[in-house]
Parts: C-alpha cells; structure tokens; sequence
C-alpha cells in the first residue's frame, strides 16, 4: 500500500508525469495546487545542444473543482535556453498538451468534461463556468475550441440527407441598442436532427454550406422546407433545383395572425386614437382573437363577439380573424390538388379591394406562396423540428 503523502497526492491529481509541489488557498477561496512536469534535460530543438533552465514561469489554469470548491493548477512552467550563442532558437517554454493546450486557460480535462456539460447535457455556459469558478468567457472559448474540433472530425455526422429545412433563430441582442444578430439553422426534418448553424439570414451562407456538402449530397435532397424567406427560396432554386420547395405551416399560421395584430392595433389606434390600454375593447379581445376557433367555448365566443361589436365599428378585425381561420382550415384535409385550389381561392378573394389593407396583403402573399404552400399536404415535412432543436 502507498504510505507517501507526496505520492498519494500526485495520485488524487491524475495528471500524467506531473509532480506535486504544494497546496494553498487562493484570494477567492480556491484551492491552488502547485505542480511541475517530471521533465528531464532535453536538446536543442534546433541545434540538439543540451539545454538549460533558464527559468520558470507560473501559469494558472482552471482545473476541475476540488472537494466541493473550484480549484486552479498553478504549473510551474520550466523555460528552456539553449547554450549555443549561434544557435537561433534561443528560449522556449516547455509545453503538455496532456496537461493544457497551448492558449487555453482551462486545464485539458476541464475543458473536455465543460464541452461534455455544455454539448450532450445542454447546461448552459453560465453555469458550468459557476461551477468552475471562472468567467463566462472562457468557458465559452474553450467550449467552442472543443466543439469545433469534435464536429470537424465526426465525418459522418450528417449522412445522408433527402428533407432540408431552413429556419431562422435570433441568437443574441448586442450593444446599447440591442441590436439583433440571426443565425440559420440548417436541420434534417426527417431525424428530427440539427446539421449546423450559420451566421444571418441570407442566402449566402447556407448556399456555401451545400456547395461544400458537394453535389451527391445535393442531389438527394427531394424536399426543402423553410419559412415565407425569399432568400432561402433563392437557396433551394439555385442549389438543389430539382427538390420540391414546402412552406412550414407554423409561418403560415403564424403570417396570418401577425397580420391580425396589425389590423387589431390599426383600427384599436383609427378608433380611439392611442395605442390598446386594459380597458379598451380590442386590447381586452387580443388573446382571444389569437386563439382556434374550435378551442373557444360559447362563454368566448361570446365575449369575443362582444368586444368586437364595441371596438371594431367597421368589421376590418373581424374580417382578418375569419382570413386567419380559412388559413388554418387549409391544413385541415389531407388533398393537394384542394390545397392549391383552397389557398389560391382565398388569396385571390382576401385581395378585394372592400377588405382592410392587412387582409390584401396576406393575400397577395398566399398567392405568391400558393404552390409552396399546398405542398406541404403531399410531403407532410415540417420545420417544426427545427424549432425544438434550437431550444436544446
């Protein structure tokens, strides 16, 4: 049985071909322990000349917490010099990748078990780098090092694909202004299965992204789904010409009851002058008119008649809430060739020159959107996924 303390300690450490110098508490109640690499005198990588320590250097790396208290791994880091006033290598700091990577302030196993946290068990980074005891940042950096590495070397990540969905995410809010930076998720709407993420919302990028995937992966692809985007409509036209374009049905929905909001707040504003307050009838009504017809009991549906006799004197938000119920009977039946007739009827209809501005609108788009649209009820591929993968 091991009876050295200095031994045993090396042990609890786990680093290979480390030696334990000492232990301490740090400014913050972190534990700092002391090592140095069990390194003997090499040659001059450049002229093979016996090197000398020239001195050392004490870098402080974050390790994994220790006895329930985040910990650093303060290595004393040897700088080599070469003897050979000729030689043009002069000095150098020895380096352990098994120990740390080169401008990583993480310790290896650290970085790999936060990849670990962050990647399979979706933590978020915030608080691994509270368990850690460091800063935001650097546990992002590493994180995104790490990921990076293991993605590039998983070849076979993203198989075979024949259902493309394009959707976009807005990732972040930055500056005083809180401006909005989007991302594109590119997803596998079969598997359920997000491929990759690209920066903006433009064509762009995910056009590079397939013209990398190379031309076989292209021509699998049968089916593209995406939302009302004419970027990413451009995307599919130019790169996979032959596959059959499908509009995710939740942005159509969705198109119809923006539209809704917009009339709402048009006539809440031709009405009374000011924006909606808890007392006036159409803001009282809002939550109502964005609910499913067949989901309102007659208690609703009577109070929603109600408000809309108070506050919508000529009909226009009445009318849209009826346009955005004919959208959602759209997915109702399961028949193509209805769908292009259902959708290209309604478009053509909510374009009368008697109905509110928001109403044409939304008509000009499904009859813009119309072959899209009504191919949703042949291919029945969704970009739902993609909305569930991007909240992992």
């Amino acid at each position: 049985m091991e009876t050295d303390p200095t031994r045993a300690l090396e042990w609890m450490i786990g680093l290979p071909d480390v030696r334990f110098l000492g232990v301490e508490d740090g400014p913050r109640g972190e534990a700092l322990v002391h090592v140095e690499t069990k390194a003997s005198v090499g040659g001059c990588p450049t002229c093979g000349v016996v090197a000398r320590v020239k001195d050392r250097a004490m870098v402080e790396l974050v390790d994994l917490p220790m006895f329930g208290r985040p910990a650093r791994l303060v290595w004393h880091k040897r700088r080599w010099v070469c003897p050979d006033a000729g030689c043009q290598k002069g000095s150098w700091t020895e380096e352990d990748p098994r120990i740390a990577p080169r401008r990583q302030v993480l310790t290896a196993r650290a970085a790999k078990w936060a990849t670990l946290q962050v990647g399979r068990y979706a933590r978020s980074v915030n608080e691994v780098a509270g368990e850690l005891g460091c800063d935001w940042h650097t546990v992002n950096d590493t994180v995104v090092a790490y990921g990076e590495t293991l993605l590039d070397a998983d070849a076979d990540r993203i198989g075979e694909v024949n259902a493309l969905g394009l959707d976009e995410v807005l990732m972040v809010r930055v500056g005083t202004y809180h401006r909005q930076h989007f991302t594109t998720q590119l997803v596998d709407v079969h598997r359920g299965q997000l491929l990759d993420v690209v920066p903006g919302r433009s064509s762009v990028e995910p056009m590079a992204w397939l013209a990398e995937r190379g031309p076989a992966f292209r021509a699998r692809i049968e089916f593209g789904t995406l939302d009302l985007s004419g970027p990413y409509r451009k995307v599919f036209e130019v790169m996979t010409p032959k596959a059959t374009l499908v509009a995710d049905p939740f942005h159509v929905c969705r198109l119809a009851n923006t539209k809704l909001d917009e009339g709402r707040r048009r006539v809440q504003n031709e009405t009374l002058g000011h924006r909606g307050r808890k007392a006036d009838p159409l803001y009282r009504c809002r939550r109502l008119l964005t609910r499913a017809k067949e989901r309102l009991d007659d208690k609703g549906r009577e109070k929603l008649t109600g408000l809309l006799r108070a506050g919508d004197p000529r009909g226009d938000v009445a009318t849209m809430w009826e346009a955005k119920e004919a959208v959602r009977e759209l997915y109702a039946h399961a028949d193509p060739a209805l769908a292009l007739d259902w959708v290209t009827q309604l478009g053509n209809d909510l374009q009368d020159a008697d109905y509110p501005p928001e109403a044409r609108s939304l008509g000009r788009t499904l009859i813009r959107w119309r072959k899209e649209i009504a191919a949703w009820h042949a291919a029945r591929v969704s970009n739902e996924c993609a909305s569930q993968c991007a909240s992992l």
